[in-house]
Protein backbone atom coordinates (compact mmCIF):
# COMPACT_ATOMS: atom_id res chain seq x y z
CA UNK A 1 0.00 0.00 0.00
CA UNK A 2 1.45 3.37 -0.92
CA UNK A 3 0.94 6.52 1.05
CA UNK A 4 -1.71 9.03 0.15
CA UNK A 5 -0.95 12.55 1.29
CA UNK A 6 -2.62 13.43 4.55
CA UNK A 7 -5.18 16.17 4.77
CA UNK A 8 -4.09 19.63 5.78
CA UNK A 9 -5.73 19.59 9.20
CA UNK A 10 -7.14 17.33 11.85
CA UNK A 11 -10.93 17.11 11.57
CA UNK A 12 -13.34 18.02 14.35
CA UNK A 13 -13.66 14.26 14.92
CA UNK A 14 -9.92 14.05 15.69
CA UNK A 15 -9.20 12.16 12.47
CA UNK A 16 -6.76 13.02 9.71
CA UNK A 17 -8.17 12.77 6.20
CA UNK A 18 -5.91 10.54 4.08
CA UNK A 19 -5.00 8.22 6.95
CA UNK A 20 -6.57 4.75 7.01
CA UNK A 21 -8.54 4.67 10.26
CA UNK A 22 -8.99 1.54 12.35
CA UNK A 23 -10.33 2.18 15.85
CA UNK A 24 -8.26 0.98 18.79
CA UNK A 25 -10.13 0.43 22.04
CA UNK A 26 -6.87 1.16 23.87
CA UNK A 27 -7.61 4.79 24.49
CA UNK A 28 -9.71 7.00 26.71
CA UNK A 29 -10.49 10.65 27.34
CA UNK A 30 -7.69 13.06 28.12
CA UNK A 31 -7.90 14.76 31.52
CA UNK A 32 -10.19 17.80 31.50
CA UNK A 33 -8.61 20.96 30.05
CA UNK A 34 -5.52 19.03 28.90
CA UNK A 35 -4.04 20.09 25.57
CA UNK A 36 -1.54 18.36 23.33
CA UNK A 37 1.94 19.72 24.01
CA UNK A 38 4.11 16.77 22.96
CA UNK A 39 4.46 14.49 19.94
CA UNK A 40 6.24 11.21 20.66
CA UNK A 41 7.97 9.22 17.92
CA UNK A 42 8.21 5.47 18.45
CA UNK A 43 9.39 2.46 16.44
CA UNK A 44 7.70 -0.93 16.33
CA UNK A 45 8.09 -4.17 14.41
CA UNK A 46 6.18 -7.37 14.94
CA UNK A 47 7.68 -9.86 15.21
CA UNK A 48 10.80 -7.93 16.27
CA UNK A 49 12.94 -7.03 13.28
CA UNK A 50 10.30 -8.11 10.74
CA UNK A 51 8.12 -5.83 8.66
CA UNK A 52 4.79 -6.12 6.89
CA UNK A 53 1.75 -8.11 7.87
CA UNK A 54 -1.03 -7.05 10.17
CA UNK A 55 0.46 -7.83 13.59
CA UNK A 56 0.80 -4.19 14.65
CA UNK A 57 -2.83 -3.50 13.77
CA UNK A 58 -3.84 -6.66 15.60
CA UNK A 59 -1.85 -5.62 18.69
CA UNK A 60 -3.46 -2.17 18.72
CA UNK A 61 -6.95 -3.69 18.36
CA UNK A 62 -6.47 -6.49 20.92
CA UNK A 63 -6.62 -9.23 18.29
CA UNK A 64 -3.01 -10.46 18.29
CA UNK A 65 -2.97 -14.26 18.16
CA UNK A 66 -0.55 -15.59 20.80
CA UNK A 67 -0.02 -18.70 18.65
CA UNK A 68 1.05 -16.61 15.64
CA UNK A 69 4.68 -16.23 16.81
CA UNK A 70 6.53 -17.13 20.02
CA UNK A 71 7.02 -13.41 20.83
CA UNK A 72 3.28 -12.80 20.60
CA UNK A 73 2.73 -15.02 23.64
CA UNK A 74 4.61 -12.39 25.69
CA UNK A 75 2.73 -9.35 24.39
CA UNK A 76 -0.73 -10.41 23.21
CA UNK A 77 -2.41 -9.25 26.43
CA UNK A 78 -0.89 -5.76 26.33
CA UNK A 79 -3.40 -2.98 25.89
CA UNK A 80 -1.48 -0.42 23.85
CA UNK A 81 -2.09 1.87 20.92
CA UNK A 82 -0.79 4.94 19.17
CA UNK A 83 -2.54 7.70 17.32
CA UNK A 84 -0.65 7.00 14.07
CA UNK A 85 1.45 4.31 12.39
CA UNK A 86 3.66 4.90 9.37
CA UNK A 87 4.54 1.73 7.47
CA UNK A 88 7.84 1.14 5.66
CA UNK A 89 6.26 2.25 2.37
CA UNK A 90 4.96 5.48 3.92
CA UNK A 91 1.35 4.32 4.28
CA UNK A 92 -0.34 6.23 7.09
CA UNK A 93 -2.73 4.62 9.55
CA UNK A 94 -4.64 6.15 12.44
CA UNK A 95 -5.94 4.20 15.44
CA UNK A 96 -7.01 6.86 17.95
CA UNK A 97 -8.60 10.26 17.32
CA UNK A 98 -6.21 13.05 18.26
CA UNK A 99 -8.48 14.50 20.94
CA UNK A 100 -8.39 11.18 22.84
CA UNK A 101 -5.57 9.71 24.92
CA UNK A 102 -3.78 6.78 23.22
CA UNK A 103 -1.91 4.35 25.45
CA UNK A 104 1.55 4.61 23.87
CA UNK A 105 3.99 6.16 26.34
CA UNK A 106 3.69 4.05 29.48
CA UNK A 107 5.67 5.21 32.50
CA UNK A 108 7.04 8.48 31.16
CA UNK A 109 8.19 12.00 31.95
CA UNK A 110 8.76 15.07 29.79
CA UNK A 111 10.21 18.24 31.27
CA UNK A 112 9.05 17.32 34.75
CA UNK A 113 5.57 16.23 33.72
CA UNK A 114 4.66 12.58 34.22
CA UNK A 115 2.01 10.57 32.37
CA UNK A 116 2.91 11.74 28.88
CA UNK A 117 -0.12 9.98 27.39
CA UNK A 118 -2.23 12.73 28.97
CA UNK A 119 -0.73 15.46 26.77
CA UNK A 120 0.82 13.76 23.77
CA UNK A 121 0.22 12.35 20.31
CA UNK A 122 1.96 9.01 19.61
CA UNK A 123 3.40 8.18 16.18
CA UNK A 124 4.75 4.69 15.52
CA UNK A 125 7.18 4.11 12.68
CA UNK A 126 7.43 0.55 11.45
CA UNK A 127 11.07 -0.11 12.25
CA UNK A 128 13.64 -1.16 14.80
CA UNK A 129 16.91 0.02 16.35
CA UNK A 130 19.08 -2.02 13.99
CA UNK A 131 17.87 -0.79 10.58
CA UNK A 132 17.49 2.64 9.00
CA UNK A 133 14.04 3.98 8.28
CA UNK A 134 12.82 4.36 4.69
CA UNK A 135 12.67 7.57 2.67
CA UNK A 136 8.90 7.12 2.28
CA UNK A 137 8.56 7.06 6.07
CA UNK A 138 10.45 10.31 6.51
CA UNK A 139 8.29 11.93 3.83
CA UNK A 140 5.07 10.75 5.47
CA UNK A 141 6.34 11.71 8.93
CA UNK A 142 7.32 15.19 7.78
CA UNK A 143 3.86 15.72 6.24
CA UNK A 144 2.13 14.38 9.35
CA UNK A 145 4.22 16.54 11.68
CA UNK A 146 3.42 19.59 9.56
CA UNK A 147 -0.30 18.95 10.02
CA UNK A 148 0.06 18.22 13.73
CA UNK A 149 2.16 21.34 14.34
CA UNK A 150 -0.59 23.45 12.73
CA UNK A 151 -3.13 21.93 15.12
CA UNK A 152 -0.78 21.90 18.12
CA UNK A 153 1.76 24.69 17.49
CA UNK A 154 3.33 24.50 20.95
CA UNK A 155 3.95 20.76 20.85
CA UNK A 156 7.50 19.54 21.39
CA UNK A 157 8.74 16.52 19.45
CA UNK A 158 10.58 13.74 21.31
CA UNK A 159 11.43 10.08 20.98
CA UNK A 160 10.07 7.38 23.23
CA UNK A 161 13.61 7.00 24.59
CA UNK A 162 13.55 10.68 25.63
CA UNK A 163 10.42 10.31 27.76
CA UNK A 164 11.26 6.84 29.13
CA UNK A 165 15.08 6.78 29.36
CA UNK A 166 16.53 3.48 30.48
CA UNK A 167 13.24 1.74 29.71
CA UNK A 168 12.84 2.42 25.97
CA UNK A 169 15.29 2.97 23.10
CA UNK A 170 13.01 3.84 20.20
CA UNK A 171 12.95 5.27 17.65
CA UNK A 172 16.55 4.16 17.99
CA UNK A 173 20.01 5.19 16.85
CA UNK A 174 19.18 4.75 13.16
CA UNK A 175 16.47 7.41 13.24
CA UNK A 176 17.75 10.57 11.55
CA UNK A 177 16.49 13.44 13.70
CA UNK A 178 18.11 15.97 11.34
CA UNK A 179 15.55 14.97 8.70
CA UNK A 180 12.82 16.58 10.81
CA UNK A 181 14.57 19.94 10.67
CA UNK A 182 14.65 20.02 6.85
Amino acid sequence: MTASPPGTSIGADGLLPGARFTFSPNCDDRPPDETVSLIVIHAISLPPGEFGGDAIERLFTNRLDPAGHPYYREIHALRVSAHFLIRRDGALFQFVPCHRRAWHAGLSNWRGRERCNDFSIGIELEGCDELPFEEAQYQALTQLLSVLKRSYPRADIAGHADIAPGRKTDPGPRFDWKRLAE
